[in-house]
């Protein structure tokens, strides 16, 4: 668990502004930890670069994301939301939304009762909330054939803590003090999305 809290997010000030900088740093681990979780490593990693491709022409400009938002509609006009950082970001935050309900559902100990180390029911659920709706049918199954590639809870937890054998309660305790801070950016984010009205719904 150890990687989780080597890069937390940030507490977030009390404007809830999310800065861009800070923001990506933490993103980018995050590929790392959670490569084995069905296509969310791909878009992950795909968006990340993305965003911060657009954020190093102007770092200035884009100091936050709400800054980085404002910026491309006003340079995209009729086309935003549906092009740039602010697309990729609408993605990312979703693939961060599904690791959110994961971890939350992992410590809130919910379980397949006939096999308590897989974490398929974990990852179902958070699936269902935060990307399930976003995708068709094809995308659906590939995701249904991935989750036989997740690894053990045992593994899983055993990873985040560098390879050392540690109690799974003591594991579990650092996921809930990372979850702070996550939470909170992902939820800010969302709200920045939804009050700019940045949001678009349609299936891939």
């Amino acid at each position: 668990m150890a990687l989780l809290m080597e890069h937390q997010f940030r507490q977030l000030p009390a404007d809830r502004q999310v800065e861009t900088r800070p923001f990506l740093d933490a993103v980018s681990y995050l590929p790392t930890f959670f490569g084995k979780l069905s296509s969310v490593y791909s878009v992950c990693c795909r968006s990340f670069l993305k965003i911060k491709a657009v954020y190093d022409t102007n770092p200035g400009r884009y100091k936050t994301l709400q800054m980085l938002l404002e910026a491309e509609k006003e340079m995209h006009g009729g086309d935003w939301p549906k092009v740039g950082a602010t697309l990729e970001l609408m993605w990312l935050k979703r693939c961060l939304r599904f690791i959110q309900v994961f971890l939350q559902n992992l410590v809130d100990g919910e379980k397949d009762s006939s096999n308590p180390n897989l974490i398929r029911v974990n990852i179902t659920k958070a699936y269902d909330i935060a990307l399930k709706r976003y995708h068709g049918w094809f995308v659906q199954q590939l995701f249904k054939a991935a989750l036989y590639a997740a690894p053990y809870k045992s593994d899983f937890l055993k990873a985040l803590s560098k390879g050392r054998d540690v109690k799974e309660e003591e594991c579990l305790e650092k996921i809930r003090k990372f979850l702070i801070n996550f939470s909170s950016t992902v939820d800010a984010v969302y709200d920045m999305f939804s009050r700019m009205n940045a949001d678009l719904d349609y299936k891939v």
